[in-house]
């Protein structure tokens, strides 16, 4: 699928990360470079209500629901591959790593939404990528409740093994805390902040930023509560 021609203010992201190894986004800011039609962001967030389970968890936890999908971009263009297990060695998640974990693909009708192929071609303008890319999307919801709290980052402050790492907020309900915190790699602190309204986002360069969120608490316990977000990751196609 071809995305959209890049706009110049989504190239000049580029010289922010460079020189910090992140940067946060305002959905103020972001959602005007998706432009997004309201009925298109409702059925874009919508979808987040029909995740399955993540049955990986090896805390034994049932707080978090997921859909993945891989691609390979090239050329401008993003292609999906056929559906494949997600994999992260203990290097990078000393939790669930080194198992081939197979989760509901993202449906199509999500993937081409506007949103969606805007959300690309952010990231193709902002990540300084150098040839064919391995591309990874995941839908996350996170549920907390009484008796048990929700963990968006059960691993603690990591790196995803790759290149570069997309986040953005989708929505949260009913919930407190869930603080993103980056660090440096040899354990410095560079920040922290909460992806609180819908859009919110950070970019990061996974060579050179650890990052984490702390665990979510329903603000009312006798309702639902969550936290939804998209998480792309780019790595070098070798």
């Amino acid at each position: 699928m071809q995305h959209s021609p890049i706009r110049p203010d989504l190239a000049a992201l580029r010289g922010e990360i460079a020189a910090t190894g992140y940067i946060r986004l305002e959905g103020s800011e972001v959602l005007p470079l998706l432009a997004p039609d309201p009925a298109d962001w409702d059925r874009f967030a919508r979808s987040w209500g029909d995740l399955g389970p993540d049955l990986y968890m090896a805390d034994g936890g049932r707080y978090r629901r997921r859909r993945h999908a891989s691609f390979a971009f090239d050329g401008g263009a993003f292609i999906r591959k056929p559906h494949q297990p997600h994999f992260q060695s203990r290097d990078y998640n000393p939790l669930n790593g080194d198992v081939q974990r197979w989760f509901d693909p993202i449906e199509q009708s999500s993937i081409d939404n506007p949103v969606m192929q805007a959300i690309f071609t952010l990231c193709a303008a902002a990540f300084d990528m150098a040839g064919p890319q391995h591309v990874e999307a995941h839908q996350f919801r996170i549920e907390a409740q009484a008796g048990e709290l929700g963990r968006p980052t059960p691993e603690g402050m990591h790196r995803d093994g790759v290149d570069w790492v997309f986040v953005m907020l989708i929505e949260r309900r009913n919930v407190r805390e869930g603080v993103t915190r980056i660090g440096a790699p040899e354990g410095g602190a560079l920040g922290e902040f909460t992806l609180a309204a819908p859009g919110d986002a950070v970019l990061l360069d996974d060579h050179r930023i650890l990052h984490g969120v702390t665990e979510i608490h329903p603000l009312d316990p006798s309702r639902p509560a969550w936290r939804d977000a998209l998480v792309v990751t780019f790595v070098a196609d070798r």
